[in-house]
């Protein structure tokens, strides 16, 4: 597992032991950036169940403001923290140890891109979703690129959102979902 390109550019990534955490593969990794390439630049990003970080490195290494990765296990949180220093990109990162939904309610930012790969078939994935639009982390058109099996995409969040576009890899789909805020300032024509 490399960094794809940007500051970081082809330095290697730590991974975690055993089968509990499912690496974003380099196949799905390479079309979900060059999907987001022009949306990365300056954002705040945030990585939920971060696993090995990679998604959040990847975009610190393309020239994001700063990213927040949470995962609740120990050895990822420790991962994580020895990727960001291998990569040298530890000044624009915040690394949070604890489960999603109980630090969700605790973010008090707004965030650009949200990058959700929970475990499969937990329904993780739909909670993450439903609580990112409750406690209204994403900022006015923000993305979230949500990791799923390709058969089974996730529903469209409550709110201002809307699905932009659904991609496969094989048995894997990433799903792209933008705000889409409708608010027009007062004298602005439709």
């Amino acid at each position: 597992m490399r960094v794809i390109t940007g500051s970081a550019r082809g330095r290697r990534l730590k991974e975690l032991e055993g089968q509990e955490t499912r690496p974003t593969t380099d196949r799905v990794k390479e079309g979900l950036f060059s999907a987001l390439q022009f949306e990365i630049e300056g954002r705040r990003v945030l990585d939920l169940f971060a696993g090995t970080g990679q998604l959040g490195i990847e975009c610190l290494s393309r020239g994001a403001a700063s990213a927040v990765f949470v995962d609740q296990r120990a050895d990822a949180v420790r991962l994580i923290r020895e990727n960001l220093t291998a990569t040298e990109l530890s000044d624009r990162a915040r690394v949070i140890a604890g489960d999603a939904f109980d630090v969700l309610p605790g973010l008090r930012e707004q965030f650009d891109l949200i990058f959700l790969d929970p475990p499969y078939n937990t329904g993780l994935l739909e909670r993450a979703l439903e609580e990112i639009a409750a406690f209204d982390i994403l900022g006015p058109h923000g993305i979230i690129a949500a990791e799923h099996p390709a058969d089974r995409p996730p529903s469209v969040p409550d709110g201002p959102y809307r699905r932009y576009r659904t991609y496969r890899y094989g048995k894997i789909g990433v799903t792209i979902f933008r705000r889409e805020d409708t608010q027009r300032n007062e004298g602005e024509t439709p």
